[in-house]
């Protein structure tokens, strides 16, 4: 099967980053900012940065309701830190006009981990990545409070829940992309094309 096109939402965060972790896992990698770039990906990254800027650029640039709806069909979408809060069906503390894609059953809490300045990397076992523990960092990150039926929670961190997957979502608290370990974003890679092989049938 031919490489996927894998895009990395460009509205706001480590974009760059992202992209040569893509392209490491042996994806076309390229950045998105508009409706008419995502109807031409397979799957979609959406890192870290700030969740209320990347929520309110989504919307100006009008690729809000395109994208809910790309993922409600089942479109693979990976989201860090920033995209965790964005792939949550529910904030527990949303900012004023903080909107999400939504696509995880889960209740996700801000910047649980602390400020800026409090920043960490942390070894994480991450079910289905083989070999040694990920190393996270961990930069005002986010922590799932709790998931519904249908999330798969793939790691905790003291006990607090940062990495879990529901179907064709997958969703980290922290930043793979920093560290130059790419096996999270090969696994990503692996959810697109088992899902364009499903497409296919």
């Amino acid at each position: 099967m031919s490489t996927p096109v894998i895009g990395v939402l460009a509205l706001q965060g480590d974009v760059r980053e992202h992209l040569v972790a893509l392209a490491a896992a042996d994806a076309v990698a390229r950045p998105v900012r508009r409706p008419e770039e995502l109807a031409e990906i397979d799957g979609l990254v959406i890192p870290g940065g700030e969740s209320t800027t990347i929520s309110k650029l989504a919307v100006l640039f009008g690729v809000m309701e395109p994208l809910r709806a790309r993922v409600r069909d089942g479109m693979p979408v990976y989201g860090t830190c920033a995209g965790l809060i964005m792939l949550a069906d529910k904030i527990l503390d949303p900012r004023s006009g903080q909107e999400t894609i939504g696509g995880i059953d889960m209740i996700v809490r801000r910047n649980a981990f602390g400020r800026q300045n409090e920043s960490f990397e942390a070894s994480v076992d991450v079910k289905g990545v083989p070999g040694d523990p990920v190393e996270g960092v961990f930069i005002r990150a986010p922590w799932v409070e709790s998931v519904g039926a249908e999330t798969e929670v793939l790691a905790e961190h003291e006990g607090h829940i940062v990495a879990v997957r529901q179907g064709n979502a997958l969703a980290t608290s922290f930043h793979p992309e920093l560290t130059g370990d790419h096996r999270l974003h090969a696994l990503f890679v692996e959810m697109v094309h088992a899902s364009r092989a499903a497409d296919s049938l």
